[in-house]
Parts: structure tokens; C-alpha cells; sequence
């Protein structure tokens, strides 16, 4: 005897239920069932995981749904189950035509003979038993659609209802017992309810919340001899008689890897392998300047690999895709991940990245000796991939492509916030529990009660507040809501309905119900058009060049040796420049000084989490301070470019190809082995490594110093490929941010119109390129930033705070139709009347909006209000308006601090300027860096405006002071200890400039940085000690060449200061002023190197 557990709904009934998957079955296993079903609410999410936990398990899987159906416009559960592979195809139908019409009618079951219909015990056609005269009607029409064989009620051991047993019985309908749940255990069932609550926006009611324990028990996993012996009390055997009897009658199998990758149309009788081989000789020739036999030779090789894995199609789809957006002029990536090892990928422009110059290797991209499918990742700017996808599916058919579904899951915070919620809490009580969580990715809330105090007290300040947080333990990571994943698209030969669950997604696209990973496993394509914002901001800035420079700028054509942009680099200068943004990535890259793409490419590499821990040691070796060392002097050629140490997969590869004698391929499955760190898998490599060195001659010695020393490296190698082809993008836009710094700033800035933070670090950043900012204007603004010429970015409307977008369409459309206003008076006359609210236009007064029609913001918001009644009196009529003109008051416009402050409030930034600006001498001398460029645990100098001191007195009664500070680009804590701030107390005044050098930390408070103030001084008084000079040089002909030039550089770039360069070569009478970058201090060491090297009289300062 077994009792089959065939009514589940699991967690991804979203909401409906605290039971994962995986938990499931385990613990059924324990509980001693052989037989369980999975049965969520309309969807299938959990099937393929479910399928395969059981098999693990030894138990046997049944594949159902309750499915919801209309039925006299009231609905009704019925529970479906697939009897084979084809019911499977059958129950995806019915599950797929429900989530996309949402509505399901009983007409829509008409595919339903491998399928089995059990009536639910609640929610179901019984409910109608006693109450509606047309139930026969109801339950012929549910028998009708499935043979007699299959059709079973199903029954529970609670089910009281005599009236309803006895018809059952009468009527002779099989029964099936059903034992209900939607938790594990009986603790999870007040976990429950809160999710109940969550999920229908509620609250607990309070007395509920005192007497939770108090209440029938029922909806949890009882153990299958439990569950028997309840049956058999309640006298309803035939009832588990009949669910056995279903169990047995199915048999299904789910199929993993299949071969659905879809055919290309080719044109003419031709194969896809032949029209692949035609179409990369064509391209070859245009690719590539110069066709060597080497060129060909990879070619022919990597042809006849995809030809044999049998991916030419494949290849030819994503070709296609490419093409049209080349076509299109929409810019897209260089590449991304090892599809960037493919020759073919690049000769077809799937791939910008000469895999043959930058040796990279195809077998890390599609490996003959292990099959998987190729994973070729398209990038496309943000704002077009809407037109490359409709592409796709106009191609292939709206049935023959779908997006991917991926699930939002309850993480520390939002699950904390949820059920505070449901409690009845307030917002700030909410927020409370949430800012006891660290600021930490991924953290889980066990971890936060190990690592946070604030938690624990909250935790332990009540009964109510533990039982919130035990709650909260148990729903967190449950799944909350289905989206779209940001990536992935399936294409298919076949009707996807065949194939897999669909739902209905955004617009005309479907959604598939299996996430990423089940997709590919039963063999679909899956394919990543990712949407990424610096595509779309390349994008826009090759538009604002064409527009005001009025110039076609070729990007895939930039030299990437160009000097400028290796400048920007080298100082670190890369804010904005995709994967070189963060102020740690700009640390390493000052304190490399990257020479070409290669180092560029490397620190891309080496600054990951693990890998950085190498970045000392390659920085050492490249400036020659530490000895660089390979394990053998053969694998010199393979190391070299990164200094013996290893920093890419592919290198690895090359070192057992050299030294072992093995296979490309070969070489690739040692690396997977070891990034996996499977020890049985490294230990049998180890073996094959040292036995392939042995044969080519190497000692055994030698090769297991190298074996180890790849399994030290290996876990830390990044993909080669991948690094290069972003390193491409970013110094894509490094040359831009070089070359065009109005357009590319202007894009930037677009990019990030509503996220104030970056917004104002980027605002400094234009402003240190010298780029000139403007207020929004009344005439001339639009939606967002726009550059006026190439040095000046005017504000769009849409900056302004609590400025509607279709205020802003109203103005736009006005200034279209009826030209530009002349007044403040005709533009509130042409503004419809809802918008005449004085605060709204209050806030564009604030910003300087009318600037160029009432240049006095003041005088103009005093009068505001009067010039809004009489519009609103003068009926519209801009004579009347005139009679009735205001008398003014001459008042005096804001000062600079009040303009702002005014600023600030509503755009978040400083427009006009900030007290910090100037200081020029002083911001060189003493290398004063931004507050968005600093970086922890490092020794800086800034220069702030004090926004707030509090003052505090420590437990030995000293004053010390938390200061607030800042600059043009953002705000820093800075934190003055008693002994400091006696010595300094007296500089301490709001809104006053102070410079300040100290050491930077990570607050163990909030987890951001702060800044540990040491000196402070008055800046005014500090810059009187760098007086106004110029260091001339004369290059006498004899010493003018290029050694001395290269000797020159270096000494500037050892003595960076505040004052400027000019050299004056003899040799043609030419006068050079240096660029900023090259500026000197003017120490003693640096006027003695230079005095050696050019003689003392040559080298003057003044």
C-alpha cells in the first residue's frame, strides 16, 4: 500500500505557499511517500526542477496543475494531470492558453485524452452541490471533456458532507483521496497567512495576531502513514484505492536534450553549412586588409568544427540578427564572453575583436571534445533592443519566439518590509527593520542577526517583533513575482506551444514558463540580447557629434593606440567609461598606467573579486620593481604580455598545449576542471598533465611545479576573449570622453537624468573638462540634456524635481505651435489653466527657467503669485493684463548660497557654481581629488564646503565633531577626533570652504565611506604658499631627440603639480605649452633632475 500526495502547490503558486521544491521532496522521502505531485495554480514554473529532484530521489513524479476555468462567469479549480508525454504537451496547452487570455472557458479543454481530471475539494464544481440549480449542467460539461477512466473526485479526510459522499457513491464516481498542502509544516502555517496578506495588500487583523496559535491545523505534510490512517478512520479506502489507481495509470517521462536549435531559411536549394562557407569567403576579403595562409587555415578549421557540432544554422541566425541592426545603424558591442575567440564570428561581424592579432583561442568558445551549445551574447544599446527583438519575431514567427521568465525572490530587506507590513506597521517602523539589515549583496537574514546589533535588539524587544522576524525567515527567498529576464530569447522551428509553457509577457511577446537553465536543458536555443545603457549612451553621443559637430565619426574604426585616450587611462580618468568606472578600478589604473589594450584588457581581468589579489604583483613586475618570473623558460611567449603571471583561461590552455602535448580541446576541459575545483577531476588531469609533459621532454619535477602552479592561477583566470571585447567598448568611450567631451556628457548625463548621485558626480566631472553647464530655459530646453556647442550642455525641463512629463509636453507643444514666449506674463497667458499651481512654477523659477525673460529670480518668485490671479482674472487676455501689471518692488536678486540652496532643492545639483570652485594653484599642488574619486583605506585631500557639524563628547568627556562636507560632485562624513579638533575648532563654520587631508575608512555604521580628518587649514591662506609660476625649458638642439623627450616625461609624471610647462626648441624655434596632465610641482628634486639632464641655465622658473 502507498498513499500518493498528488494535491501540492509549491512556491511557485506565487504567494500561495511557503513549500520549496527541493525541501519537498526531501522530506516526503522521509515522511516515506514513493509517490508525489506537483500541482501549482494555472502554471508549470516548477516542473522541470521537480522532475529531476525525483528522479534523484527514487521517487516517482506526477505532473499536474490546478487550473482555473470560467464557468457562468464565476471560476472554478479542477485538477489536471498528464498521463504520458503526450498529456504533458496537452496540460502545457491548457496551462499556456490560460496565462495568455487570462480567461478560460470549459471550451477551451477540447485536446484533453492523456490527461486526467480530478474535481479539488474546495474552489470546484462541488461547491455548487446544494446551491445551483444548473450543477448537473456544470458537471456533465467537466465529464464530458475526459474519458470516464480518467475523471475521479476527489475527497478529503475531513470532507463531512454526507450529501455529497452519497451522490459520489449513487452516481458511482471513482474517488481519490486528497490530503491538500501549501506549507511542510505545521510551523509554516501563519507564515502562510502573512504571505496571504502580502500578496492581497492587507493586514493581519489584531486579535488574529494575539491568538495565531489558536487555529485549525490543516494544510501541511503529514507522513504518508498518518495520512493512511486518517483515510482509513474516515472510512474512504475506495478513495485511496482510486489514487493509487491514478498514480498507476501514468507513466511519463520528461525530455531533456533534445535537438530543437532552429533552421535558418537559406535561400536556393543550398544547406546552411554551404551558405555559411559562401558567406565567410565573401566577407573575408572585406574583413581583412591582408589574407594570409594563416587566416584561411583557421577558417577551413573552424567551419568544419560548427560544421560537425552541427551549428552552421546557429551561426547563420545570429548573423542575420546582426546584420539588421548594422543595417539600422544601431551600435552594438564588440562582442561578449568567448564568442570573441571565433574567427567566423568576426569575418561575419558578429564580433569586432581579430581573434588571430589578439591570440585568442576558438576551442574556449566551442569545444569539439565536449558538446555544448554556443552562447553567443548580442549587445545592443538599451533603447533599441525593442526593435531588434520585433525583428526576430517577425522573422521567425510570433508562436516561434519568446522571452525567458525569471522570478523575483524575497530578499532580506523587501521580505523584513513585507510582513512589517502585514503586522500593521508603520512606514518608519518598517524602515527601521530594514536599516538593521547590512548593506551587503545577497545577505541573507540569518546573517544580518549574526552580524548586526541593531537587529538583535529589535529582534528580542517583544513577543511580536520575534514572531515578525521568525516569519520573515521563513518566506524569505520565496519567489514573488515572475519577470522578464533582462537577456534571454528562445527561437524555435516548432510552435513553442509544443515545446514549452508560455505566458503572456509584455506587449505582443510571450514569456516562457521554464526559467533560463530549464530551457536550455530540454535543448531549446536560447539566445541573450542584452539591452545595455553604455551602448545607448555611444549611441548618443555619436548623434550630438553628427548634430554639432556636424561629423560621421566611424567608431570601430578608432586607432586603439590613440594617445589621448591611453592618457585618460593612465590618470585614471575613466568615470562614465563602461567596466572602468569605479574609483577602485581607477586607483589600479593610475597606479598601473596602461601603454596599450593589452594592459587595459588585463586590469579589466585582474580587478574581479579573487584575481585582485594578483594586481600588486603584476604592477611590480611592469614597472620593473620586481623580477619577473616564468615556471619554465618555454611558456616565455604564452606569459609574457602579463608578466609571468597568468592572467586569462586561454593561457592555461596555451600552457598544456605547449608543455603537455594536449589538444586545444584537451586543454579546455582541464580548465573547466579546474575553475569547477572538482579534486577527483584536477588529480586525473594532474595525472594526464604530468604523463603528456614527460613525453615532450620536460622533467617530472618541472611539471608538477607548472601543474601546480596553473591550479593556484586557474582559479582566478578570467576569459580572455570576454575582457577584450569590453576593454574595445571601454575604450570606445574613453576616446570619446578624449576627443568629444560636450557629446559624450551630455549622453552621460541623459543616462542617469534621474539618479541624482551620479548626476552630480558626472556634472563635477564636465565641469574639470571644462565644459560650461546652463539652466534649464523656458525657450530653449527640451526633455532631457541638450549640448549647445561643443564645450556648453544646456539642463532639459525633466531635470527639475516634482515637474510632471506631461506639463512639460503641454509647454514643448505650445512653444511648437505658437513660437517662443516674449514674457512671463504670455507664457502663463498660453499655459492651460490646470497647470497655474504656484508651487509648480515656483520650482522653475528656482532653477532659473525664465532667466533669459526676468533674469531677477527673486523679484520674479515674490511676484509670482499675483502675476498667476490676474491671468486667472483677466480671462486670458494679455491687454486686460497689461492694465492690470503689477506695481514691482525693486528687491536684490539671491545671493550665490541662496541660488544653491535653491538649486539643490530642485535639481539636486549646483548649477551656478559652488563655494569650492577656484583654487586652481591649490587643487594641483596638494593633487585635491573629488568625493566620487576616492577610494578606501587611502591617504587624500579634498576640498569641502561644511554642511552640518555635531559636536559629541567622548566618554572621557573630550568634543570631537561629525562633519558634513562638500563638493561640486557629492557629500562625505568626516569625522574629527578630540585632539584634531581642539587644534582646528576654530576653522569649523557652516557654509564655509575648508580643505581637509586625512585617511579614508568604511563606516562600520552604514558601510560607507568616510573620511578621518587630520589637517585642516583655510584654503585661501594654504594657496598663498604656491605663488603664480611657470617652468620654461629650452631644449638646446643637441639634446632634442627622442630619448630626451621620453626622460622629460617621466620626470613630469614623478613631480605632477600645479605649475604649467613650457618648452622652447631651438632646434625649429618652436614653443610647446604642455598640456595639463604634464604640469610640475616645483620641488627642489624636480629643478635638480631637470638641471642634470638639459644644464641649470636652460631650466627656469618664474
Amino acid at each position: 500500500m502507498f498513499f500518493p500526495q498528488l494535491y501540492t502547490k509549491t512556491s511557485y503558486s506565487l504567494l500561495q505557499s511557503t513549500i520549496r521544491v527541493t525541501d519537498y521532496i526531501q522530506e516526503a522521502k522521509k515522511s516515506g511517500y514513493s509517490v508525489l505531485a506537483i500541482t501549482d495554480q494555472n502554471v508549470l514554473y516548477g516542473v522541470p526542477e521537480f522532475y529531476q529532484n525525483c528522479i534523484r530521489e527514487g521517487i516517482k513524479p506526477i505532473i499536474g496543475a490546478v487550473i482555473s476555468y470560467s464557468y457562468e462567469e464565476r471560476l472554478y479549480d479542477l485538477l489536471v494531470y498528464a498521463k504520458d508525454t503526450t498529456g504533458y504537451q496537452q496540460l502545457m496547452q491548457l496551462s499556456s492558453k490560460k496565462m495568455i487570455q487570462e480567461n478560460l472557458l470549459l471550451e477551451d479543454f477540447n485536446e484533453t485524452d492523456h490527461l486526467i481530471f480530478v474535481i479539488p475539494t474546495q474552489h470546484s464544481v462541488k461547491n455548487d452541490f446544494e446551491v445551483e440549480k444548473n450543477f448537473e449542467t456544470h458537471w456533465q460539461s467537466v465529464k464530458s471533456k475526459v474519458a470516464p477512466q480518467d475523471f475521479y473526485v476527489g475527497v478529503s479526510d475531513t470532507d463531512s458532507e454526507q450529501d455529497w459522499l452519497d451522490f459520489l457513491v449513487k452516481n458511482n464516481e471513482s474517488l481519490c483521496a486528497l490530503h491538500p498542502i501549501a506549507s511542510l509544516r505545521e510551523e509554516e502555517l501563519f507564515a502562510l497567512e502573512t504571505m496571504k496578506h502580502i500578496k492581497e495588500g492587507s493586514q493581519f487583523p489584531l486579535e488574529e495576531l494575539t491568538q495565531q496559535q489558536n487555529r485549525a491545523r490543516q494544510g501541511f505534510l503529514l507522513s504518508e502513514k498518518e495520512v493512511m490512517t486518517r483515510f482509513q478512520e474516515a472510512d474512504l479506502t475506495k478513495a485511496v484505492e482510486g489514487a493509487q489507481r491514478l498514480a498507476n495509470s501514468i507513466s511519463f517521462e520528461f525530455q531533456f536534450h533534445q535537438k530543437l536549435l532552429p533552421h535558418y531559411p537559406v535561400p536556393g536549394n543550398k544547406t546552411a553549412g554551404e551558405y555559411l562557407d559562401e558567406l565567410c569567403q565573401t566577407q573575408l576579403s572585406k574583413r581583412l586588409a591582408q589574407i594570409t595562409p594563416e587566416y584561411q587555415e583557421r577558417l577551413t578549421y573552424e567551419l568544419s568544427v560548427i560544421h560537425q557540432m552541427g551549428f552552421d544554422d546557429y551561426f547563420l541566425i545570429v548573423w542575420d540578427v546582426m546584420a539588421f541592426t548594422h543595417q539600422n545603424n544601431i551600435v552594438t558591442g564588440a562582442g561578449r564572453g568567448s564568442a570573441a575567440g571565433s574567427l567566423v564570428a568576426y569575418i561575419l561581424e558578429i564580433t569586432d575583436v581579430d581573434p588571430l592579432k589578439y591570440d585568442l583561442l576558438f576551442e574556449r568558445f566551442l569545444n569539439p571534445e565536449r558538446y555544448t551549445m554556443p552562447d553567443i551574447d548580442l549587445d545592443i544599446p538599451d533603447n533599441r533592443r525593442e526593435d531588434v527583438l520585433n525583428y526576430v519575431r517577425e522573422k521567425y514567427g510570433q508562436y516561434h519566439m519568446s522571452q525567458i521568465a525569471t522570478f523575483g525572490t524575497m530578499a532580506a530587506k523587501m521580505v523584513l518590509r513585507d510582513v512589517a507590513r502585514v503586522f500593521g506597521l508603520s512606514q518608519s517602523e518598517a524602515n527601521r527593520w530594514s536599516k538593521a539589515i547590512p548593506n551587503q549583496l545577497k545577505i541573507t537574514l540569518k546573517e544580518a542577526y549574526q552580524a548586526s546589533k541593531n537587529l538583535v535588539e529589535l529582534v528580542n524587544a517583544n513577543e511580536k517583533n520575534q514572531l515578525l522576524f521568525k516569519t520573515a525567515i521563513i518566506l524569505e527567498g520565496l519567489p514573488r513575482h515572475v519577470s522578464t529576464h533582462a537577456a534571454g530569447v528562445v527561437i524555435s522551428d516548432k510552435n513553442l506551444l509544443e515545446l514549452v509553457p508560455l505566458q503572456k509577457g509584455s506587449d505582443e511577446a510571450f514569456l516562457t514558463q521554464y526559467t533560463m537553465n530549464d530551457v536550455e536543458a530540454i535543448g531549446l536555443l536560447k539566445m541573450d540580447f542584452l539591452g545595455l545603457r553604455n551602448l545607448s549612451i555611444i549611441d548618443y553621443t555619436l548623434k550630438a557629434i553628427k548634430k554639432v559637430e556636424k561629423k560621421e565619426l566611424p567608431l570601430k574604426q578608432i586607432p586603439l593606440n590613440d594617445p589621448q585616450t591611453l592618457l585618460l587611462f593612465q590618470q585614471g580618468d575613466t568615470t562614465g567609461v563602461f567596466q572602468f568606472e569605479s574609483a577602485g578600478i581607477r586607483n589600479v589604473l593610475r597606479r598601473l598606467g596602461p601603454e596599450n589594450i593589452e594592459d587595459i584588457a588585463a586590469v579589466n581581468a585582474l580587478y574581479r573579486p579573487g584575481p585582485m589579489q594578483n594586481i600588486d604583483t603584476f604592477i611590480a613586475r611592469k614597472k620593473g620593481k620586481e623580477a619577473i618570473n616564468y615556471p619554465d623558460d618555454s611558456l616565455m611567449p604564452i606569459l609574457k604580455n602579463t608578466y609571468g603571471v597568468i592572467v586569462y583561461q586561454e593561457q592555461i590552455m596555451q600552457i598544456a598545449t605547449k608543455m603537455a602535448g594536449f589538444s586545444l580541446g584537451q586543454s579546455d576541459v582541464l580548465r573547466r576542471a579546474i575553475s569547477k575545483k572538482k579534486k577527483e577531476v584536477i588529480d586525473k588531469e594532474r595525472e594526464h598533465f604530468v604523463n603528456g609533459a614527460l613525453q615532450q621532454g620536460y622533467s617530472r619535477e618541472k611539471a608538477v611545479e607548472v601543474y601546480d602552479y596553473i591550479e593556484r592561477f586557474a582559479n582566478y583566470g578570467f576569459n580572455r576573449s570576454h575582457a577584450f571585447a569590453y576593454s574595445f567598448v571601454g575604450f570606445q568611450m574613453a576616446y570619446l570622453k578624449a576627443h568629444h567631451p560636450g557629446a559624450f556628457f551630455v549622453s552621460l548625463m541623459n543616462s542617469v537624468r534621474h539618479n541624482t548621485t551620479k548626476l552630480k558626480e558626472y556634472i563635477a566631472e564636465a565641469r574639470k573638462k571644462k565644459l560650461k553647464l546652463v539652466a534649464p530655459s523656458i525657450n530653449q530646453s527640451y526633455y532631457g540634456f541638450e549640448l549647445v556647442n561643443k564645450k556648453e550642455i544646456r539642463f532639459g525641463l525633466t531635470a527639475i524635481k516634482g515637474v510632471r512629463r506631461d506639463f512639460i509636453e503641454d509647454i514643448l507643444k505650445d512653444r511648437k505651435e505658437n513660437g517662443t514666449y516674449q514674457s512671463v506674463d504670455q507664457f502663463l497667458i498660453r499655459l492651460d489653466k490646470r497647470w497655474l499651481k504656484l508651487d509648480l512654477l515656483q520650482s522653475l523659477v528656482a532653477v532659473g527657467v525664465f532667466d533669459e525673460l526676468s533674469p531677477n529670480r527673486k523679484q520674479l518668485m515674490l511676484d509670482l503669485e499675483g502675476k498667476i490671479q490676474n491671468v486667472v482674472y483677466s480671462g486670458g487676455s494679455i491687454d486686460l493684463l497689461g492694465i492690470m501689471a503689477l506695481k514691482e518692488e525693486e528687491v536684490t536678486d539671491y545671493p550665490l548660497e541662496e541660488k544653491l540652496k535653491l538649486e539643490e532643492e530642485y535639481l539636486g545639483v549646483y548649477l551656478s557654481g559652488h563655494p569650492t570652485e577656484g583654487y586652481e594653484r591649490l587643487k594641483m599642488a596638494k593633487n585635491i581629488r573629488l568625493v566620487t574619486e576616492i577610494v578606501a583605506k587611502q591617504a587624500t585631500c579634498l576640498l569641502v564646503m561644511i554642511k552640518e557639524i555635531r559636536e559629541i563628547r567622548t566618554k572621557k568627556g573630550e568634543l570631537m565633531a561629525f562633519v558634513e562636507g562638500t563638493d561640486i560632485s557629492g557629500e562625505i562624513a568626516i569625522t574629527v577626533f578630540p585632539k584634531t579638533y581642539r587644534q582646528f575648532r576654530k576653522l569649523f563654520e557652516v557654509n564655509k570652504v575648508i580643505f581637509v587631508q586625512g585617511r579614508t575608512e568604511i563606516s562600520n555604521y552604514n558601510q560607507e565611506l568616510q573620511l578621518i580628518g587630520e589637517v585642516f587649514s583655510d584654503p585661501e591662506t594654504l594657496e598663498k604658499q604656491y605663488p603664480d609660476q611657470t617652468c620654461f625649458l629650452r631644449i638646446k638642439e643637441e639634446v632634442d631627440d627622442p630619448q630626451t623627450m621620453k626622460q622629460l616625461q617621466g620626470i613630469f609624471q614623478k613631480h605632477p603639480g600645479y605649475v604649467p610647462v613650457v618648452m622652447y626648441h631651438e632646434k625649429d624655434q618652436r614653443k610647446v605649452v604642455l598640456a595639463e596632465a604634464y604640469w610640475v610641482d616645483a620641488s627642489t628634486n624636480l629643478k635638480k633632475q631637470l638641471a642634470y639632464l638639459l644644464q641649470e641655465e636652460n631650466v627656469v622658473f618664474k
